[in-house]
């Protein structure tokens, strides 16, 4: 594991708790995102119901997809995250794991979701974490990913944020939904919808991409 992937860890590892306690009930104000989760539930569910988290933070997620037919798990690359996970939304599966190697075989996963955890992707790790992401898809699987636009160089939090008030920082690249888009391709994965929300205060727009697994690339 590399520096930056240690340090992006171990600060999740210290956030846990307050994700825990900050994060409750959020999904509930956001009617974009809940529509992108319903349409990603409805198509999942024609391939399979199993489905993973990947960077599932406290777990917030899967009881909101367990409601929609689907069977979820999560995957965090924080043990703390995963904690938490466990302790407040227990019945769900956990791993602890880099989206660059997944613990899923070749072709397990009818979808994948990506909530705001690819926005930590340095340019030389996008390619073998997207190409990781289609490896676990079924044929005809959907990937459902949320994501903060800007032009992919290296974001710092700095020490008037609220991680860096809290003595920690870590490595962020926004990407543009162009690179999105393209990374997918090349791994198989064509393009089912696509839109984003207008920026808010300081945070950049929210994008979210649907795409599905086609032909053999990325098998």
């Amino acid at each position: 594991m590399d520096a930056s992937t240690e340090e992006l860890r171990d600060a999740h590892d210290v956030l846990s708790e307050w994700y825990a306690k900050n994060l409750v009930g959020v999904l509930e104000s956001m009617p974009v995102e809940r529509a992108m989760l319903d349409l990603f539930a409805e198509l999942t569910l024609a391939v399979g119901a199993e489905v993973a988290d990947v960077g599932c933070g406290a777990g917030r997620l899967l009881p909101y997809l367990a409601e929609r037919g689907l069977s979820p798990r999560g995957v965090d690359l924080s043990p703390g995250m995963i904690e938490v996970a466990r302790r407040e939304h227990p019945g769900f599966a956990y791993d602890v794991a880099n989206l660059r190697e997944l613990p899923f075989e070749d072709a397990s996963l009818a979808g994948v979701v990506c909530w705001f955890s690819l926005i930590y992707l340095a340019p030389g790790s996008r390619a073998s974490a997207f190409a990781e992401l289609a490896r676990v898809l079924k044929p005809d699987g959907y990937l459902v990913a949320a994501f903060k636009h800007g032009d992919g160089t290296l974001r710092r939090n700095g020490p008037g944020s609220r991680v860096g008030r809290l003595g920690l920082d870590f490595d962020r690249y926004w990407l543009s939904a162009a690179e999105m888009e393209e990374r997918f391709a090349a791994t198989g994965l064509g393009p089912v919808f696509q839109g984003s929300t207008p920026p808010e205060g300081t945070e950049p727009p929210y994008g979210y991409m649907l795409v599905r697994k086609t032909g053999s690339k990325g098998a």
